[in-house]
């Protein structure tokens, strides 16, 4: 299929330069025969955000994926937000329909497909989340969806976890530990998977993971880590030297790129492209 069409769709973030989604979703656009189809990192400063938002309408951009700084405060300058965005407070896709700006959040969608993939079912189990930022509470919230029993969240700030637990008590059994606490350490030993969503790990602190004990894991928990670049963090090459099967965050990339591109486009994209295009350039850096 080709398409003369003219569309525009971009990356909105502070900085930008390091986001894989521009080649991502080339790939799939090249693939597809979209020519002219367009995918543009735009450098915005937070100042700035108002006029960014507006721009979009203007030069009449299909939709744009949000990163940091601007998932939590890009809100105020939309027209609505879908039910996910909301409870998470923080939008990380765009749609422009006609100048109608809606924002979305398809990290949880992303979360819980790779969750399907990896044929883990949250449902009914006891999850715990290492950390409590923004990835923390689109994890949290596609815990709750599908009705864990107990989500028990570990971080190294005890007062930011609690707030996170807070947000969240109406919707499910959440609480909150300073991971490096008594409490923690014995609530892990009950989990079946352990989440990390902080950047501990990351490129270029390859050496660096969470202060967590994975022997305290029961047998057979699913170590996940939704860090993507390594493709394999030390806190997985630890947990798979014991034996636990693990998860890396490649997938949920994938995964959420592939629930934005349906946003976009109204189509599915070919995520084997995706695929094929992110390893890639991650085998390179």
């Amino acid at each position: 299929m080709t398409s003369t069409e003219i569309k525009n769709f971009g990356i909105m973030g502070y900085p930008v330069g390091h986001s894989l989604s521009p080649q991502m979703y080339k790939s799939v656009f090249e693939a597809e025969g979209f020519i002219n189809y367009n995918y543009i990192p735009l450098q915005v400063q937070a100042g700035k955000l108002f006029m960014a938002v507006e721009a979009i309408k203007s030069l009449d951009f299909r939709g744009v994926n949000v990163t940091i700084p601007h998932k939590t405060t890009i809100s105020k300058y939309l027209d609505a937000i879908d039910s996910d965005a909301l409870v998470i407070g923080a939008v990380n896709t765009v749609v422009n329909d006609g100048g109608m700006l809606t924002g979305y959040n398809t990290d949880v969608a992303g979360f819980l497909a790779a969750l399907k993939e990896a044929n883990f079912l949250p449902e009914d189990c006891h999850a715990a989340i290492l950390g409590a930022g923004g990835a923390a509470r689109a994890i949290l919230w596609g815990l709750c969806k599908k009705r864990a029993s107990l989500i028990t969240i570990g971080a190294r700030n005890p007062q930011k976890a609690q707030n996170l637990a807070n947000d969240f008590l109406s919707y499910g059994s959440v609480q909150s530990f300073d991971w490096n606490s008594d409490d923690f350490k014995e609530m892990i030993q009950t989990a079946d998977i352990l989440i990390n969503t902080t950047p501990l790990g990351m490129f270029p602190l390859v050496d660096d993971m969470p202060p967590v004990d994975l022997k305290l894991l029961p047998e057979g928990a699913l170590v996940y880590d939704i860090i993507y670049n390594p493709i394999e963090t030390k806190l997985l090459k630890t947990a798979k030297e014991l034996g636990y099967p693990t998860l890396n965050g490649l997938s949920m990339l994938l995964l959420q790129g592939k629930e934005a591109y349906r946003l976009f486009t109204g189509q599915f994209p070919d995520t084997k492209i995706m695929e094929k295009t992110l390893k890639k350039i991650l085998s390179k850096k």
